[in-house]
Parts: C-alpha cells; structure tokens; sequence
C-alpha cells in the first residue's frame, strides 16, 4: 500500500528500506459549463450570453465567473501535487479570449500556462481546448480533427458540433499525446442521439489510430466530456476502453472511471440521476510498470464542497453557473476529473 505526501512529493512503501522519492503531478479535465464573454458574435448564437440577453451577461458576472473558475483549477490536486494541473482539457469555450481572461486571474497567471484552442464550428460557438504549464509540459504539435454529423431525418443538414483536438507534447523529456473531446449531447433522448456520439467515437479511434502509427507505443491521454458513462456502448463497446488495466492489449485503453462510476459518483446530475460524463483514459504504455517513467496512479472526481450545491431543489448537485434565472454565482454543471502520473526521481 503506497500513500503521498503533499509538498516534495515522496512514495512511502510498505517496506522503510526501500524508500524511494516520486515525482507527481496531475493532469485534468472540465467542462466548464458556458465560458462566454459578453459580447454579440455574428457568427454564432450567444446572444443569452450579453447584457441584454437571457442571461443578462453583464462584464462583472463574466469577471465573477472567471474567478470562480480559476479557484477550482487551482486547486485540482494541489493537494497531493502542491500546485494545478500540468495540463488541463477544457470544455464549453467560446473563444481564445476568455482563455486569456482566465489565465490573467491571479490564482493563475504565476503558473505560465499556456493555451491551445482552434475555433470549431459548433452552432453555439462552445470549443474545446487545452492549458498547459509551459516549463513543465513542452508543445510540439496540435491539430482540430472535425466531426462530420449530419441528421437522421434529414440527411442533407449537417449537425454542427465540436472539434476534437489532439495535442502532443513532452513532460520531462517524455512525450505525451492528449486528445480532448466533447461529444455530442444527449439532446432528443440518449437512444436517438447515440448515433452521434457513436459517430465521435469513431473519429476518436481515427485519431488514436493516427497518432500510434507514428508512435505505436506512444503514451495517449483521451479525455473529455463524453456524454456517455463508462460503460455505454460507445465506450465500452467502440473505443473498447477496458475496466481492468489486466484486460487492457497492445495499443488498448484503460478506463479508471469504470470503478469510479460503480461506486455511485458522478459528475453531472439530471432528474436525480447521476453520470459520469468526463472521463479520463490512458493508453497501455501508462499503466506499466515502468518507475523511470510517468505511469498512471489513480484517478479521481473533483467534488470538494465548495463545488456542491448546498441546499433547496438541486442539493448535493454540482454547483452550477446558470439556472433558469441566469447567473447562479455557481461553477460548473460538471464537476473536474483528474489522474496523477508518477515518476520515481533517481
């Protein structure tokens, strides 16, 4: 049994003598439930998202919004790392702006994260995108790979929705590939938007396939908002991401939210039902046994507290930033996830 120890992060074996330090850091993502400025774009419906709109989007409750995301990225393993995410994937974007805007917080900006976004061509303008702290975490590459939808009733009109973005880059002279997602939603019923989704996973087994035939051993993070749980089909099933790092074969996914999942915990909540939508898999070269390199430790659902709604209709519900009225003061309608990769320092 292995336990951390936050600040110079150490392993304490069960055997004292073979005491070894470990280097830990996490890695996270979280949909971030309508990062919008307040300003009209032509080009997309975010009307709500102005002074005058639904949401009376007012600068302050922008700026309120963007201080409440900052703490909850701070703090995302901090405390078993000491600090945030080297990489965190972000859904629910509208432009590169509000990435800016949120990396000026203070609880931010002395970490020197950095931004990869692409604009998709989502109806509501939401993006995808990944920060991550440049002396730690190097860029090397990023592409969009776009989703081509098209309704079941009517074929000729495309389905506008996110891009999914694949980013490869080094940790500590490792290389990493991060893909992050956001699949479509379940809007009509999940039966008759699965083919969607079944659509995103295949592009997602694409991009996977793309980047293991330039590194068939390559160490790949899928992460994203996936609207589906772990054990739906189109996890399950097409991307075949295993519950069991034993069940896991070459160029194979591991899923640690499966167990997650099975012990109730979620990250989103609808009609008294929880899911667990964002998740987090790695690739096999993650999850053996290889102490010189980052491996995969555990992963975990970010739902601190201060996250949770405290009281009235939607108690113990993540604390959400919109309602029915407009701005709640809250966060999320998702709660974070994040893993931590180890490496023992020699």
């Amino acid at each position: 049994m292995l336990s951390l120890i936050a600040g110079p992060v150490v392993y304490w074996p069960v055997f004292p003598q073979e005491k070894k330090d470990y280097k830990v850091v996490s890695i996270a993502f979280y949909n971030v439930e309508n990062l919008f400025d307040n300003f009209v774009d032509p080009q997309i419906f975010d009307e709500d998202f102005t002074p005058s709109g639904k949401n009376r989007w007012t600068a302050e409750l922008y700026q309120k919004k963007l201080e409440n995301l900052s703490l909850v990225i701070s703090r995302i393993g901090r405390d078993i790392t000491g600090a945030p995410p080297v990489v965190i994937g972000l859904s629910e974007v509208e432009n590169r702006q509000v990435l800016e805007d949120l990396l000026k917080m203070p609880l931010l900006a002395p970490y020197g994260y950095e931004i990869v976004h692409f604009d998709s061509p989502d109806e509501r303008g939401i993006d995808v995108a990944l920060l991550y702290r440049s002396k730690l975490f190097t860029l090397e590459n990023a592409q969009k790979h776009s989703l081509v939808l098209f309704e079941k009733t009517n074929t000729a009109k495309r389905d506008y929705t996110r891009d999914q973005l694949a980013v490869s880059g080094t940790l500590d002279g490792e290389t990493l590939h991060i893909i992050v997602n956001h699949w479509p939603s379940r809007s009509g019923g999940e039966k008759a938007s699965s083919y969607k989704r079944e659509s995103a996973a295949k592009l997602n087994l694409k991009v996977i396939d793309s980047l293991q035939r330039i590194d068939p051993y390559g160490k790949i993070i899928n992460m994203g908002d996936f609207n589906d749980d772990p054990l739906d089909d189109n996890i399950s099933n097409v991307l075949c991401a295993k519950a069991k790092k034993e069940q896991v074969g070459f160029k194979g996914f591991y899923n640690p939210f499966v167990s997650i999942a099975s012990s109730g915990v979620g990250t989103s909540a609808y009609r008294d039902q929880w899911n667990l939508f964002d998740q987090i898999m790695v690739s096999k070269p993650l999850i053996e046994k290889d102490p010189a390199n980052f491996t995969f430790y555990r992963a975990y659902v970010f739902n601190e507290p201060f996250l949770v709604t405290p009281s009235g209709a939607y108690k113990n519900y993540p604390f959400r930033s919109f309602g029915s009225s407009g701005f709640t003061g809250g966060f999320s309608d998702h709660f974070p996830v994040y893993i931590l990769l180890t490496k023992q320092i020699d």
